[in-house]
């Protein structure tokens, strides 16, 4: 038996099943750790959609933003984009009964000696906190209120955390750390406008994972979101969004030995939608 995570891979299907035949993946046999982000901009975020539902057994995901958007447009919230490739699952016959099992994941995980989580942790949390807060968000995604909090999950603020944080601010945030996050200020803001190459990051800013001492750094965590950063294996992160939809590679890492295999993907060019 092998776990493998494998990084975003927003409907990027054919791809994906490609590299579960590279790696010689077995659902009876071996399990996956999924990023998040299955579905979005990619050509079959559908198919992907339902090979997850199906093999639910066989794998753990995490929420990612493009996850929770659709969840939120599929309510009547938020719009859809021009690159936006969701409306197969909005229409499909089974379409409800993913997006309510979609809606049932978690926002972070832990074992195996690792932890994940779509985007990032701020570096006063410890592994043991972040879990418990999401937990609090993932409260509300289960439970009867979830349309409210759809209603209000777009925005940007607040940008600096604090344990007094109640109501939707602080379930706001916390998605924003967990799902949107890149740079974050010296003293620790969220910056949610930068996305591309570390190395072109104002100065002011720095990678969230570069912070000092964070208080989660005693378990590797695996993360995806940030395509521009590439593909990053190292003693604190395994970072294996590596911009299959952009013409990169879709990565899956072996997390016994941390062996990397990657596969070429054509670069995606999505219709414009209509919502």
């Amino acid at each position: 038996m092998a776990t493998y995570a494998i990084g975003d891979i927003q409907g990027c299907f054919r791809q994906f099943e490609q590299l579960l035949r590279l790696i010689d993946f077995s659902p009876s046999r071996d399990h996956l750790w999924l990023t998040g982000d299955l579905v979005n901009r990619g050509p079959d975020s559908l198919g992907m959609l339902r090979w997850a539902f199906k093999y639910q057994d066989s794998l753990s995901m995490v929420l990612g933003n493009h996850d929770l958007h659709l969840l939120a447009v599929s309510e009547g919230f938020g719009r859809v984009k021009p690159d936006d490739t969701l409306l197969d699952i909005l229409d499909a016959a089974d379409g409800k009964i993913l997006l309510d099992w979609l809606r049932m994941q978690p926002l972070m995980i832990a074992g195996e000696g690792y932890a994940m989580v779509h985007a990032g942790l701020l570096p006063s949390w410890s592994i043991r906190k972040a879990l418990r807060l999401a937990e609090e968000v993932e409260a509300e995604l289960s439970g009867p209120n979830y349309r409210a909090f759809f209603s209000r999950m777009y925005g940007n603020k607040p940008v600096r955390w604090s344990d007094d944080l109640k109501g939707i601010d602080r379930l706001r945030m916390i998605v924003n750390v967990m799902t949107r996050m890149r740079l974050i200020t010296r003293d620790g803001e969220l910056d949610l406008a930068f996305k591309g190459e570390l190395a072109d990051a104002p100065a002011s800013l720095i990678a969230w994972f570069d912070a000092p001492n964070p208080r989660w750094s005693d378990t590797p965590l695996i993360f995806g979101h940030w395509s521009a950063l590439g593909l990053r294996l190292d003693d604190r992160v395994l970072a294996i969004d590596t911009g299959c939809l952009w013409g990169g590679s879709l990565t899956a890492v072996r997390l016994s030995d941390r062996q990397a295999f990657q596969l070429p993907c054509p670069t995606f060019r999505p219709v414009q939608q209509a919502a």
